[in-house]
């Protein structure tokens, strides 16, 4: 299994990437939030990818994961809201079993 992004958080996160093979999506989990896991992304240059990250490619967006934060993330789909409660990355957790009303933490 491996995270995946809906179509239109590849084009919102593209937005964001260079157009080169040296840049990633970081997709993360940290301990924090009001529900205690706390979700991150950040844009990561290929010289900042570990031996032991795991690294995906869908729609066109390189991806890359530490590997505590994959067994949090596994099966998981980044989708992009736009919606009137504000835009921005939503994290479609099957893992998840409660999240914060804000939608950035969750607890297992």
């Amino acid at each position: 299994m491996t995270i995946k992004l809906t179509e239109t958080a590849a084009a919102e996160a593209k937005k964001f990437l260079e157009d080169t093979e040296e840049q990633y999506l970081r997709v993360g989990v940290k301990g924090g939030g009001c529900s205690g896991f706390q979700y991150g992304l950040m844009i990561e240059e290929g010289e900042g990818v570990a031996d032991t990250d795991k690294v995906f490619e869908d729609n066109n967006v390189r991806i890359i994961v530490d590997k505590k934060s994959f067994l949090y993330l596994v099966g998981t789909t980044l989708e992009y809201s736009g919606g009137l409660n504000g835009k921005g990355f939503v994290f479609n957790n099957p893992n998840a079993q409660r999240t914060c009303g804000c939608g950035e933490s969750f607890s297992l």
